[in-house]
């Protein structure tokens, strides 16, 4: 992970219920780094997108994990797992969703690109779909302004090319 990330939940209509998914975006490239999608609302389902982040990126020094004020990101085992793999928290003023602009924004993409208003007939089925978009199109494929007009792994690649001076 770079510098900082942010993590926000929001959720999928199913003919079986709701479908949570919580994401990891690294700000810098924009990159979904890490996913989880559950049946419920609860820590675990915060949790376990946090470690697919740190189990890709591996990260050397502090990074700072943005969030709301949600009762997820709130809990002891959410401090403790931070502690432990050197993540600093840092939450979002209460009631100001311009703090959480990015994760906002790649909901709304997801939803206005892929789910349009569709309601899944199983969990599965929209675990699976998400799953594509966000590995398949979002990450690889996806082009941001903020990134050149590359995908969020476009961008990743060419800033180590240059950062390595080749």
């Amino acid at each position: 992970m770079d510098l900082d990330t942010l993590t926000d939940i929001t959720y999928i209509k199913t003919h079986e219920g709701w479908l949570y998914l919580a994401v990891v975006i690294d700000l810098y490239s924009r990159r979904v780094v890490g996913w989880s999608m559950q049946s419920r609302m609860q820590m675990d389902l915060v949790l376990s997108a946090l470690l697919m982040a740190v189990w890709r990126r591996k990260p050397k020094h502090r990074v700072v994990i943005h969030s709301d004020q949600g009762s997820q990101f709130t809990g002891h085992e959410w401090q403790a797992f931070l502690a432990k793999h050197n993540l600093e928290m840092s939450m979002s003023r209460k009631g100001n969703c311009y703090d959480n602009a990015v994760a906002e924004s790649f909901f709304q993409l997801l939803k206005r690109e892929r789910i349009r208003r569709k309601t899944y007939a199983t969990r599965k089925d929209a675990r699976d779909d998400v799953f594509d978009y966000i590995e398949f199109f979002y990450n690889p494929k996806r082009k941001h302004g903020k990134n050149g007009l590359l995908s969020p792994i476009d961008f990743e690649k060419q800033q180590k090319w240059k950062n390595r001076g080749v």
